[in-house]
């Protein structure tokens, strides 16, 4: 078995790191999606493997980590900053150091042109500076903001893990990467551009390059984050996915070097000991538990004071290009008509644009004690998993998906159209066999929602009894299957897999 010692983890974004990786680790907190959750997952993960070294490289969000505690960071002068990164045992988080970093608020902005420059400079500090210094025996970059790192990489023999979280590129020049700093001259050959290059000159100026397909092109290994996505890419069931990118991957995967590796929640997703939550709860006391969830969720959200009401909780950002609010939209009234009886209710904590649309239907047909929208909040959120009965997540694509392993934790069972990482995740529930832990559909339209949405009303319908029983299995099984350590697992086979085949590079005879 191959000896792995030192790995580095390359992420634009990142949420809290293990304690044991220093003083800062507490305060390293840049989330824009999932990704940020995934990476320090895996990290603490593989941090408690025996004999592997983990190393993070990330950007220097110096006014998002700062506003974690009361040290001002973005004021700090250089000595001060130099003494206050030697807090770093072992320099095992490496803070990519540019301006363009230092002052902003969010991973991303909408700004033109802005989040190219921010990848140039965080890839440019990866790629002189950071893997120079580690010296890593394997590196595992993450999306189209590390995409240049896997060629700099083959050129210098490291294997290289490319992991696509998101299907989204950004494109730029040889010519705007070398006014970087980045030396592009000498991995040119290993990026991949709108057109065949027929010479490095040629190219330089005109030639663009994609980052996510050369990020793809050029890795020893790749993986998706759902063994389903990665079929359905190659499959070509997605339009929106480039050809190039599709190609790529297609090619990988015949190549043996491509799978699909589900992430898992973050391991505070427990309502057992969620310090979000005023009253925690377990497997043995969940029916008690979830009473006096529902309860606070009912007055913090201001729907009608009722036990006996089954909640459909929507966790996820209001895009309808992905993940689907229109569908929910399209038979909101209706539902809660059909439904009076149970006396359904509605619970929206999620920010988008869609948002308005859930707001006029509720405010055209006065249903504000039954259907209630909320903007995002970490602590709401969690009480929406807590105090709810059944989550919906209607996405029209899904590479994985979070929300639908967290609810079956929390006993709250999942709504999911069968794509991707929810058909994964998410098993038919059949009370009588005694498995499944929720409900999906096949067809993407508000039809098909509404006919699982009755599926799950009807379970709701069932005796107390027998309600309680599932949800039983279903939290024990899901906090079983639904967890980083296995996930972590599941890299490190790769990271074996790819040491033990011989590197080659690319245009290099075999010896």
């Amino acid at each position: 078995m191959p000896d792995i010692s030192r790995i580095l983890v390359v992420t634009p974004e990142i949420t809290y790191l293990p304690t044991g990786m220093g003083n800062l680790a507490q305060r390293l907190n840049a989330k824009a999606g999932g990704l940020a959750d995934v990476s320090a997952s895996l990290v603490a993960a593989l941090d408690e493997i025996e004999d592997v070294e983990v190393h993070v490289a990330l950007p220097h969000y110096r006014k998002m980590f700062s506003s974690t505690d009361n040290i001002d960071v973005v004021n700090l002068v250089s000595s001060e900053l130099r003494a206050y990164q030697a807090k770093l045992p072992n320099d095992r988080i490496h803070l990519a150091e540019d301006r363009i970093f230092y002052y902003r608020d969010e991973v991303y902005s909408n700004y033109a042109g802005d989040v190219p420059r921010v990848a140039s400079a965080f890839q440019r500090e990866v790629i002189n500076n950071i893997i120079p210094r580690v010296r890593p025996q394997l590196i595992h970059c993450n999306d189209w903001m590390t995409g240049l790192i896997p060629g700099a990489a083959r050129r210098l023999g490291i294997p290289c893990l490319f992991t696509l979280h998101n299907i989204h590129t950004e494109k730029t020049t040889l010519a705007a990467v070398e006014d970087a700093g980045i030396d592009a001259a000498a991995f040119w050959s290993e990026l991949f551009y709108e057109r065949p290059p027929q010479s490095y000159e040629e190219s330089r100026d005109n030639n663009r390059i994609d980052l996510l397909a050369s990020g793809i092109f050029a890795a020893h290994f790749i993986n998706t984050v759902s063994p389903s996505f990665l079929d359905e890419i190659v499959d070509g069931q997605h339009d929106f996915i480039p050809h190039q990118v599709r190609s790529e991957i297609a090619a990988k995967r015949n190549a043996q070097c491509a799978e699909g590796i589900l992430n898992a929640p973050d391991a505070s997703f427990d309502p057992a000991t969620d310090n979000l939550l005023r009253t925690n709860y377990g497997v043995d006391d969940h029916v008690k538990g979830k009473a006096a969830n529902k309860a606070e969720l009912q007055e913090a959200l201001g729907l009608e004071p009722n036990p006996q009401a089954p909640i459909l909780f929507w966790p996820s950002r209001l895009d309808p290009v992905q993940k689907g609010p229109h569908l929910l939209t399209d038979i909101l009234f209706q539902l809660i008509s059909d439904y009076d009886h149970l006396g359904l209710q509605i619970a929206v904590v999620a920010n988008g644009g869609f948002q308005q649309y859930f707001r006029d239907v509720v405010g055209h047909h006065g249903i504000h004690s039954r259907v209630s929208i909320y903007d995002f909040s970490e602590p709401m959120s969690r009480l929406g998993y807590a105090g709810s009965d059944f989550m919906v997540m209607p996405s029209s694509f899904e590479p994985c998906g979070l929300p639908q392993m967290v609810s079956p934790i929390y006993g709250t069972l999942p709504i999911v159209h069968n794509t991707g990482g929810l058909k994964d995740t998410v098993v038919p529930l059949d009370v009588e066999q005694s498995i499944g832990n929720g409900f999906r559909f096949d067809v993407f339209d508000s039809g098909g929602l509404r006919w699982s949405i009755d599926r799950a009303l009807e379970f709701w319908q069932l005796p107390g009894d027998v309600r309680a029983a599932q949800i039983r299995r279903i939290m024990t099984e899901s906090k079983a299957q639904f967890n980083h350590a296995e996930t972590a697992q599941q890299y490190f086979k790769i990271y074996e897999k790819m040491l033990k085949r011989p590197f080659i590079r690319r245009g290099t005879p075999p010896s």
